[in-house]
């Protein structure tokens, strides 16, 4: 019983941020979110004497963070609530005034061009570059092929680079 307690806390303790994270992108609520991993939470510990037989836990406990949080997307009874940063936060050693507001109007840029993304390139997107899962995670988490979730990345890639490029081409099309 001992050697269970502390295969939970080695295994599923660590990433409560990335499941508040990564629900906290679907619902928008902070609240509602921190909801969603103590649910998370609460089914590990259920299933403690067999998180062994999973070969990565933490993507286990990332797709239930998704189902959960999808579950409550269609029951509609949460409330929606802006987040300020959505989790992208940068820290830079020196920076002028000028270099410090074009960072940041960067940053609501690609927030903003992640936002117009479908569903599954957003969410291929940031379980890859953002919290840096492998392709097969991904694919476990959100029960698509690992094909899919190459072209769905490739895709959503380009087109945040397209969306980038035309903001910074000041007018000027390339023909």
């Amino acid at each position: 019983m001992n050697m269970l307690l502390e295969e939970f806390k080695h295994s599923v303790l660590p990433i409560k941020n990335k499941l508040y994270r990564f629900a906290l992108r679907y619902l928008g609520n902070e609240d509602e979110a921190k909801d969603v991993v103590q649910e998370v939470f609460i089914k590990a510990w259920d299933r403690r004497a067999d998180l062994h037989l999973y070969r990565s836990v933490e993507a286990w406990c990332m797709k239930l963070t998704r189902n959960i949080s999808l579950n409550k997307l269609k029951s509609g009874h949460y409330s929606k609530t802006e987040v300020l940063e959505d989790g992208l936060t940068l820290t830079f050693q020196v920076q002028s005034p000028y270099e410090s507001t074009e960072t940041q109007d960067m940053l609501d840029n690609i927030q903003r061009f992640m936002k117009q993304l479908p569903p599954l390139q957003k969410q291929v997107l940031e379980l890859r570059d953002v919290e840096g899962y492998s392709y097969d995670e991904i694919s476990e988490i959100l029960n698509v092929s690992p094909g899919q979730v190459k072209i769905n990345l490739f895709r959503a890639r380009q087109s945040l680079k397209k969306n980038l490029q035309s903001i910074n081409a000041y007018g000027i099309t390339k023909n």
